[in-house]
Parts: C-alpha cells; sequence; structure tokens
C-alpha cells in the first residue's frame, strides 16, 4: 500500500451523491456544499467526506478568466452556444462541465495531520488510479500543453487529457476536487474553451498569458480506454471502492442541522460571484 492510499483507508467515508440532483441545479451550489464540507470535515464535525456531483452545460471561469480584455463578448458567446458561466473560488483556468463530466469532490481535515499541496493532488490521483484499473500505471500526471486548465497534475493516458485537479482549503479541511471527461468529445470541449479565449482576448496582448488551446491532446476516458463508459457507471464505481476502502459508509446529503452551515456559504459563493461577473 502506498503512503497515499494510507489516507483512503480510513474506518468510514461519508459519501453524498449528487451526480443527478445536481444536474439542474447552478455549479455555484456545489462550490457552496464543498466549501460546507471543508468546515464540517475540517472542524471534525463531520467524517472525512467524498461528494460526486455533475452539471448541465456549465463553463467554470477561474479568476484569470474572469480578467480577460472582453469577457463580456466571451461569456456571450458561450451562451448563444447554451452554456452558462460561473467564476469558481479554487484556482486553475476555465473547465467545461456538461452531463459527461464527472466531478468528485474529497474532503479531508488537517485538524490531526497536516497535508500539504502536492499530498493532497496525489491522493486524489491515487484515488483515480484505484477507481480505473484497467488504465493502472498508465494514467499520468503532468502538464498537458495545449489542454484547458493546463496544471502539473493534468491526468492523462499516451499524452491526452482526461482529468484535472483542484483544491480548496477552509477551516482545516482540504476539498480536492478531479473532473473526469468520462463520455463523449474531449476535443469538442476544448474547442469550445478556444473559442472562449479567442473572444475574450480578440488579437490583445495581456500579462497574463492564457494557454493557446489545442483540442487534439484532451479525450474522454470512453475515449481513451475505448469503453462504453457513463458517468453512472463511473459514480457507482466510487461508491464501490469507497466499500473497499472503509469499513463503513454513511450515504445521504447535508442533515437537517448543517442546512443552515451551508446556506450561509451558498450565499456567500454567490454573492462573489455577482460581484466577479460585473464588468
Amino acid at each position: 500500500m502506498s503512503s497515499y492510499e494510507s489516507y483512503l483507508r480510513i474506518p468510514e467515508w461519508r459519501f453524498l451523491d449528487e451526480s443527478i440532483s445536481a444536474q439542474k441545479r447552478s455549479a455555484l451550489e456545489s462550490f457552496a456544499a464543498d466549501d460546507t464540507l471543508c468546515h464540517l470535515v475540517g472542524q471534525q464535525m463531520s467524517i472525512p467526506a467524498v461528494r460526486t456531483w455533475v452539471h448541465d452545460k456549465t463553463i467554470v471561469l477561474g479568476i484569470q478568466d474572469h480578467r480577460l480584455p472582453n469577457i463580456s463578448e466571451a461569456t456571450s458567446l458561450l451562451e448563444n452556444a447554451g452554456y452558462q458561466s460561473i467564476v469558481r473560488n479554487s484556482g486553475g483556468l476555465a473547465v467545461v462541465l456538461d452531463e459527461g463530466v464527472l466531478n468528485v469532490s474529497m474532503v479531508l481535515s488537517e485538524q490531526n495531520t497536516s497535508i500539504d499541496i502536492p499530498t493532497g493532488y496525489e491522493i486524489m490521483l491515487e484515488f483515480v488510479k484505484l477507481l480505473f484499473p484497467e488504465a493502472g500505471d498508465r494514467i499520468q500526471a503532468y502538464e498537458i500543453v495545449g489542454s484547458y486548465c493546463p496544471g502539473s497534475y493534468d491526468l492523462s493516458i499516451e499524452g491526452l487529457k482526461f482529468a484535472g485537479i483542484s483544491q480548496r482549503r477552509l477551516r482545516q479541511g482540504i476539498a480536492v476536487q478531479v473532473y473526469l471527461c468520462i463520455e463523449g468529445s474531449g476535443a469538442k470541449r476544448a474547442e469550445l474553451i478556444r473559442e472562449l479565449y479567442e473572444a475574450g482576448l480578440n488579437g490583445e496582448e495581456t500579462k497574463f498569458v492564457y494557454p493557446t488551446i489545442k483540442p487534439e491532446v484532451m479525450a474522454s476516458l470512453s475515449e481513451l480506454l475505448n469503453l462504453k463508459l457513463t458517468v453512472s457507471d463511473v459514480n457507482v464505481r466510487v461508491q464501490m471502492l469507497l466499500r473497499s476502502l472503509a469499513e463503513n459508509v454513511v450515504t445521504g446529503g447535508f442533515r437537517d442541522d448543517e442546512m443552515d452551515m451551508y446556506a450561509f456559504y451558498l450565499n456567500r459563493v454567490v454573492e462573489r460571484n455577482k460581484k466577479m461577473l460585473i464588468k
């Protein structure tokens, strides 16, 4: 067992399945949910948690994306393509969410043991490798140049990116979030982000260097593994993996006594997003 797997093999996991229930809701609700879990888990008011979530056509912008010189024109272009835009509160650049993308948030506490940023990434990498045993060690973590939201923990198979990891830290809680492109065309999603940057820059020079998107370097796991994988299939895999890692898995959404905290974080995320999108 690797040292990172030891973070996964614990007595109890909490599992919140929002892979269907969140689809028609704003992705802002998911970021509020992760903030709530950070607070609860970080302060040991909850056991460590894994939450799965899916949202319909949404572009999640990073803070730098919101600073594009022609961001209004860019978001209008996305709206015309049927996508809404929000600004997220964790690091990174623009990503695509749709019904073929499964997001997994793993929330751990730093109350008793410090977990540095590289360790957080490695724990999620280990989880993804366990989730897809048929890919095994072919899953690698390094920056895929030309992908959207590039970073040192881009997950790829044979140079084609299918996932990216980000982190959010709050109240001694750590939410490590991964988006997994399961179904459909990775290249088509990347093409949308390429158009976002083209419209947002419109030939202007900026201090921040935005990525030059090459759609051909991105793919879905269905394409990479030559399997008819669905989001639903992978969501079941997540649950089965948790049951193999822990003696007990507690399922269900936020309890009544946790909803006030969720409402607080949701209001905070919504207000922040409103300010960010005012240009």
